[in-house]
């Protein structure tokens, strides 16, 4: 008589999944390559934290280890007068690349060097992987969103004036997070002699904890541009905001979104460092083991970032058959326009910004996406952000496994909501 595969390895799994992993120790860091920037630092490992701290709260009357949404948190920038706007003189331009993870950061060094120079921003567009995937800024984020946020501190045109040559504009790479005292020094020098510049930012590091340069305290510009400036355009946040309802009405009304890109887990192997067991990615196996330890039950709702199904993920729809990705609870009529195109950018934007709304995010993966996520939900005040692990024992408290960007309070973001 044939045998089922994944039925004996679910069988297992519900029997002895507490000792399957026991000999293997908790990992001290998560450690992985990035395409740019050096993710050998990340706030990647969990970290214990407790509820009296405030960081967390409990929830009451929901079957798993949910936690409540935490509101306490408030905008604690404020633009002072020297801060505001003054009169233009020349143009910044920009693009916004490689996913939302990175356009967060983009926009808010092309605000920070338009401001410190006193020059007028160009709307940006938006370029994706690929030669020629380009869209407009319109296409995706709300333009009177940004340009009015921004009007206290800047201009903000939409395109550059047709007297403006190219030839005339002067490419700049900046480092991100870029700060006022590196703008005078480095590119000031360069705006006096163009009078025109294009931003391109770089990314020497991943990790967005709060800088010991400047005593943890951010720039209110920074904060305003990271925090305050994008939005979706209202197409796209009607869809985000549908296909968050719909994974709300699948259990409990809550739900888990995990970072998990099965492209990307193939490249890493997910293979071991030898330090503490740490491991450089999670799949949906090693996923799927950890949320069950932490007493997330089998009708728990699971977004996954994943672009269409694989059978690699099989195994984490067996325990958790609510196990859902884009292409199951988007709205047949709008496939087209967002998931049958070339170019994914709709389908990141999607991922990122359901992954900051979801009631718990989990990634897989470290790197950019996972550290602004984490900054996005601090603003929103959903601080639940499990790190996986290997549990060694037969169980364990998703509190010991919080982001340490949120349990240690370090992340940029809490330089900018106190």
């Amino acid at each position: 008589m044939g045998v089922d595969l994944r039925q004996v390895v679910a069988g297992i799994l519900t029997i002895t999944m507490f000792v399957m992993l026991g000999q293997m120790l908790h990992r001290d860091y998560f450690d992985a390559n990035q395409v740019q920037g050096d993710a050998h630092d990340i706030e990647f490992h969990g970290s214990k934290v407790s509820l009296e701290d405030g960081l967390v709260r409990s929830s009451e009357g929901h079957k798993g280890p949910w936690m409540e949404d935490s509101h306490d948190l408030k905008p604690c920038w404020s633009i002072s007068e020297s801060d505001e706007a003054v009169s233009s003189k020349g143009y910044v331009t920009f693009s916004l690349t490689n996913g939302p993870e990175y356009h967060v950061s983009q926009i808010t060094d092309a605000v920070m060097v338009a401001k410190h120079l006193g020059a007028t921003l160009v709307l940006p567009d938006i370029r994706g992987s690929k030669p020629g995937d380009e869209m407009n800024f319109e296409d995706i984020y709300d333009v009177d969103k940004l340009v009015k946020s921004l009007e206290s501190v800047l201009k903000v045109v939409k395109k550059l004036p047709s007297h403006v040559s190219l030839r005339d504009i002067a490419i700049v790479k900046v480092p991100t997070r870029v700060g006022e005292e590196y703008i005078k020094e480095h590119i000031s020098p360069i705006f006096k002699s163009k009078g025109n510049i294009r931003v391109t930012t770089y990314f020497p590091s991943v990790n967005l904890r709060k800088s010991s340069l400047d005593g943890g305290e951010t720039d209110p510009v920074s904060c305003l541009a990271m925090f305050g400036s994008l939005e979706l355009q209202p197409g796209v946040n009607e869809l985000v905001e549908s296909m968050i309802q719909k994974l709300k009405t699948k259990s409990s009304g809550r739900f888990i979104a995990i970072d998990l890109r099965v492209e990307i887990l193939e490249k890493k192997n997910c293979r071991e460092t030898g330090a503490g067991g740490s491991k450089t990615c999670y799949n949906a196996q090693e996923i799927a083991l950890f949320l069950r330890k932490l007493g997330f039950d089998g009708d728990t709702t699971i977004y996954l970032t994943q672009p269409r199904w694989e059978s690699s993920l099989n195994i984490l729809k067996d325990i958790f058959p609510k196990t859902f990705t884009k292409e199951t609870i988007m709205p047949a009529e709008k496939k087209s326009k967002y998931l049958e195109l070339e170019n994914s950018e709709y389908e990141n934007v999607i991922d990122f910004y359901i992954s900051s709304r979801s009631d718990v995010f989990v990634p897989a993966i470290p790197g950019l996406f996972y550290a602004n996520t984490v900054g996005k939900r601090i603003a929103l005040g959903k601080p639940q952000v499990l790190v996986p692990a290997e549990i060694s024992g037969t169980s364990g408290v998703s509190t010991d496994y919080i982001s340490p960007y949120i349990s240690k309070k370090n992340h940029l973001a809490y330089s900018c909501f106190c």
